[in-house]
């Protein structure tokens, strides 16, 4: 029987061995799919501690990142979903374009998973006029090969079969029972964290979060398949507008003792949130 609660795993403990910079590190290991948004996530909860403000470029190397961050994870849980219906083509594809966004995170941190490029006061890498380019053009071979594995995923008959009415949640349903990201999106929830336009986000020139009426599993995986081509084309115009400047700050002295910060994330398979306080 699923017992909802905590899994306790000792980093509040943790946090108190380490300074405010050395739990990035920590933060980003709460899960390794979604590693940047917790490490950015935390960063910006200090960062709002100590009345730290980033520069503009960093804000957009943060969200390039945690864009590229939600592509694999939604590419990983769709060929994950596939491999459970026995889709072993399908899930191979998804995998195999998978692949080429992790390229990208090693060519432009060094890692393919745990990236390990934030800081308080910004980001300690920087990504040149050709990477980003580049960036670009992998992401256009990614989304003419992803279209053909998301249409044939939301029409094959067996997929339907199993999905289709099955989990339904209305939309009262997911409001009274708190639903965050693509499940409360799935039972017409029109919500989503970045919505709020903090940091790049604001300098977007449309956004509207995927949704979908349907409220069962197929409604949800409709909002996470489509929800990749979006962040596809959210990195473009990131990448059309990133502004030259400084990577960082430089941070100095530690956080006020009783002083308190909280943050929300909009992380692939939901909102996250982040509490600090100094001692």
């Amino acid at each position: 029987i699923p017992q909802i609660g905590f899994v306790h795993r000792g980093l509040e403990r943790l946090v108190e061995t380490r300074d405010y910079n050395q739990f990035i590190y920590v933060a980003e290991r709460i899960c390794g799919i979604c590693a940047f948004g917790h490490s950015m996530g935390y960063a910006e909860t200090v960062e709002q501690l100590m009345g730290v403000e980033i520069p503009k470029r960093a804000e957009y190397l943060r969200a390039i990142w945690h864009e590229l961050s939600r592509i694999h994870s939604h590419i990983l849980w769709l060929g994950l979903a596939a491999d459970a219906f026995g889709f072993e083509s399908l899930f191979m594809h998804c995998w195999r374009l998978r692949e080429r966004i992790l390229d990208i995170f090693e060519a432009t941190t060094g890692g393919r998973v745990i990236l390990s490029v934030t800081k308080v006061g910004g980001v300690s890498r920087d990504i040149d006029a050709a990477m980003l380019a580049h960036i670009s053009e992998v992401l256009a071979g990614i989304k003419a090969d992803y279209k053909k594995i998301m249409d044939t995923f939301l029409t094959d008959s067996s997929v339907k079969n199993r999905l289709v009415g099955v989990g339904y949640l209305s939309r009262e349903q997911a409001a009274d029972l708190c639903m965050v990201g693509p499940f409360a999106r799935a039972s017409g929830i029109d919500f989503d964290v970045r919505m709020l336009g903090n940091g790049a986000y604001g300098d977007l020139d449309d956004f509207a979060p995927i949704t979908s009426t349907d409220g069962d599993c197929f409604g949800r995986a409709e909002v996470r398949a489509k929800e990749v081509l979006q962040s596809i084309d959210m990195v473009n115009e990131f990448i059309a507008k990133i502004p030259d400047g400084d990577i960082a700050v430089a941070v100095k002295g530690n956080p006020a003792v009783g002083a308190q910060a909280a943050n929300v994330v909009e992380q692939p398979r939901g909102e996250c949130y982040y509490f600090a306080e100094g001692n």
